[in-house]
């Protein structure tokens, strides 16, 4: 495999910080191997994402003691290690009215000792945490979290501008999938949405799939953040790759449609994409006018200074 940076036959490799699986491999299941980490990566550069952040969502205590050691052994494999950047984790400390997907049980306050707990079985890899920053506690953990060299990002929650901004200023960084991971139905204004868009402090990642957000969205974003301040990630999911059809993702049953659009069999919530990075970036150039340089930009070089890499 192709070292990030190196640019490969067919153009420029892209960098995804957020993907939850691929092809059936669950990065979030107890079950997950090294070699299905290897399966994913290989499938992944041979489709444009030279490196990438491995996600796991809220999952049982005891699936976090299992996929971490897992996942730093993975990045100990000579072959694996360029391609993936560290470990994003996605939840448990988030809002129960903005989980989306994420199932409500397992749903957990800020816990800074619990998440010293985590990174040390993951060998110091973790390197992103999305959380809810109204949350009790979320503050002391953003704080915690970066000094130990994590980048917070602020998602699934339904903060005002007082929690944002204290989050912000404890650290925080970026918002994960604005715009999605919230309730359908918001107040006009003021609502967590706006807020975040406003903020020049942040960064925004955006699921560029077609599903999860419209184009009139993404193009409002862009004059927001503007290119410096904008990200593009896949949200793969682990049925990603896979033919149309029903399985089990998330605790509970997904469709894959022939679209490519990702919901929760029986709630309106879509459950990641099915989408590579590539295939992201494809949908935007289709419509935005963005030029490839720009593309680049906020599918390679944004997400690679944020983990400060590049």
């Amino acid at each position: 495999m192709s070292r990030p940076g190196k640019r490969r036959t067919g153009g420029v490799g892209y960098v995804d910080l957020q993907v939850n699986g691929y092809l059936g491999v669950d990065f979030s299941s107890p079950d997950l191997t090294v070699d299905g980490v290897r399966q994913v990566t290989e499938a992944l550069v041979a489709r444009g994402t030279d490196a990438y952040c491995p996600t796991i969502v809220t999952v049982p205590l005891a699936t976090y003691r299992a996929v971490l050691p897992v996942l730093a052994a993975a990045m100990a494999e000579p072959d694996l290690r360029p391609h993936l950047l560290g470990i994003h984790i996605e939840g448990p400390f988030i809002t129960p009215e903005a989980r989306g997907a994420h199932q409500q049980s397992l749903i957990r306050k800020a816990d800074a000792a619990l998440f010293d707990r985590w990174q040390d079985l993951a060998e110091g890899h973790i390197r992103m945490l999305t959380l809810a920053p109204e949350q009790e506690g979320a503050s002391k953990l953003i704080r915690h979290a970066v000094r130990r060299g994590v980048v917070v990002s602020l998602g699934h929650h339904l903060a005002d501008k007082t929690s944002i901004d204290r989050a912000v200023d404890a650290g925080a960084a970026c918002c994960t999938h604005l715009g999605n991971g919230i309730p359908n139905v918001l107040p006009r204004h003021p609502n967590p949405i706006w807020t975040q868009l406003a903020d020049d402090r942040l960064t925004g990642m955006f699921i560029t799939d077609g599903h999860h957000l419209p184009p009139e969205f993404v193009q409002v974003a862009l004059r927001a953040k503007g290119l410096r301040r904008t990200i593009i990630t896949s949200d793969a999911a682990s049925v990603a790759g896979l033919p149309p059809g029903e399985y089990d993702a998330m605790g509970d049953r997904v469709v894959l449609e022939k679209s490519g659009r990702l919901a929760m069999k029986h709630s309106a919530s879509l459950a990641g994409s099915s989408a590579t990075l590539a295939e992201c970036v494809e949908w935007l150039r289709s419509w935005s006018g963005l030029n490839e340089q720009e593309l680049t930009q906020i599918a390679r070089t944004n997400p690679l200074r944020l983990l400060a890499c590049g």
